[in-house]
């Protein structure tokens, strides 16, 4: 039997990635065929800058991606895409108006603003079940009627599925994505009441679509431009276009009693379950329920993920210092605890700065010693990493009543062995590591099935990432208490 391929186009909020899979029979082989990066621009407006997308340059490093694809495979079947959630683009008679705005623009704050005079926190999380982040989608729609540009655009289509319809022609709403906007009810469906109340038209919001739904062929210019034209058989799937949906569908867990830690620039730590938990201890806790592939939900809390370390390095690079984080982390691996961990949940770390600044303020206001060198921030960045990742499984486990006893953690974080270790030292149970590129495979194992080249369901579909990619585990050393105030 020869290999039939599909791709996945993977784009997270700092780089992106076109993978080809070829799968034959009980054999997956995952190759990345395309990487770039995903930089957003900062342009002024009149008053003040502003922080967006480049979405354009992106598409075509996705065009060129699936060239390369194109041209490396003889059966190209399926692609589907995925990427960061809340973020969208504004159409008008299919026209993008603008380019995205970026979730770490400050303009959000005023969105936050605007919602919660109509309804506070309790009755919005009551409705959706989704955490308070200042940046939801809700709250940046909120930002947009106010500033008019909503009034000028008649599709809100959010970024994988931007791309989706770039690729198609179609305009759908993939639901695990949908699911995180803070717009869609608990049953499901588009929540048109608090639209109404929020004054956003329903009719921006196009229809729910499930992932591993198929899209249908590539648009004939796109096929063109790819050069498969005259190639039968390629279609586009609407994956678990959320990246976190699509990573968790390949984790090789028994959800009954395991907890994840999907970890890149954001670190996702939760449960999966058959059933929301919409509760106030939930949304105390600042615990979100989104929905996941085959209608699972993931029940999880954002942490601030590896992105504190990546924009510690980028400083220091603009600093004019020499870094290399293979030698920081294995200074930091020798380099003591730090007597207290930092709150990595702090709003102060969101926006792109000068983070080792900031981090340092944070212990010297609280009469505590910082970081004396990198090797050091760096220890204390793992360690308060490591920290509030075992902090949200216990959280996770209590408010949900599952019986943890397992912790896998996927993405880029998982190949950080300190922080593995550390993680694992602080949750006091055994941490198994991998696979790296969860993302693009559960992207890939669900176009495989909506294309019939796999079967089975998500239980049979981890069965076999735990046979094609076998997880590395770390077990707890002697614990050690660090405290945090």
């Amino acid at each position: 039997m020869s290999a039939i391929q599909v791709a996945a186009v993977d784009l997270g909020a700092t780089s992106g990635r076109v993978m080809v899979a070829d799968i034959d029979g009980d054999r997956l082989d995952m190759r990345t065929v395309a990487r770039f990066p995903n930089d957003p621009v900062t342009l002024w407006n009149g008053t003040g800058d502003e922080l967006r997308w480049n979405v354009p340059t992106l598409y075509g490093h996705v065009i060129d991606g699936l060239t390369r694809a194109g041209r490396d495979c003889d059966s190209l079947v399926g692609v589907g895409v995925d990427s960061w959630a809340v973020d969208y683009g504004l159409l008008r008679e299919g026209r993008l108006l603008s380019l995205p705005m970026h979730y770490r623009d400050a303009r959000t704050a005023r969105g936050v603003e605007l919602v919660h005079d109509v309804l506070d926190a309790p009755e919005l999380y009551r409705r959706n079940g989704i955490q308070f982040l200042p940046f939801n989608t809700v709250y940046q729609l909120a930002a947009e009627r106010a500033s008019g540009l909503l009034d000028l655009a008649d599709t809100v289509l959010l970024v994988p599925d931007l791309l989706t319809y770039w690729l198609t022609g179609q305009r759908v709403a993939e639901r695990t994505n949908a699911s995180t906007t803070g717009l869609l009810a608990l049953d499901g469906t588009w929540d048109r009441d608090l639209m109404t109340r929020l004054d956003l038209p329903h009719t921006l919001f196009p229809p729910i679509v499930e992932a591993g739904s198929r899209r249908g062929p590539l648009l004939p210019s796109v096929a063109r431009q790819i050069g498969l034209t005259g190639k039968a058989g390629a279609e586009v799937v609407s994956v678990a276009s959320h990246d976190t949906a699509s990573a968790v569908a390949a984790i090789p867990m028994d959800p009954d009693h395991a907890a994840y830690i999907s970890c890149g620039t954001w670190g996702l730590v939760g449960v999966e379950l058959g059933r929301q938990v919409a509760t106030d201890a939930a949304r105390e806790a600042n615990f979100t329920n989104e929905v996941g592939a085959d209608q699972r939900i993931r029940f999880l809390h954002n942490v601030m993920g590896l992105w504190l370390l990546s924009e510690t390095l980028r400083q220091y690079e603009r600093d004019g210092h020499d870094v290399d984080l293979a030698d920081l982390l294995a200074g930091a691996a020798q380099a003591p605890a730090p007597p207290v961990v930092f709150d990595t949940d702090d709003p102060r770390f969101l926006p792109p700065g000068d983070l080792p600044a900031r981090i340092s303020a944070w212990y010297v206001e609280r009469g505590h010693t910082p970081p004396a060198d990198p090797v050091q921030m760096v220890r204390a960045i793992l360690e308060s990493l490591a920290a509030a990742f075992a902090s949200a499984v216990c959280t996770a486990a209590e408010l949900s009543g599952v019986d943890v006893r397992t912790v896998h953690m996927v993405g880029g974080g998982s190949q950080n062995e300190l922080l593995c270790q550390l993680t694992a030292d602080r949750i006091g149970m055994p941490l198994l590591a991998g696979p790296v590129e969860a993302t693009a495979l559960g992207n890939v194992l669900l176009t495989a099935r909506a294309r019939h080249v796999i079967s089975g369901d998500l239980a049979s579909l981890r069965a076999r990432v735990a046979q094609w990619f076998p997880p590395r585990r770390y077990l707890p050393r002697t614990s050690r208490t660090t405290a945090m105030v």
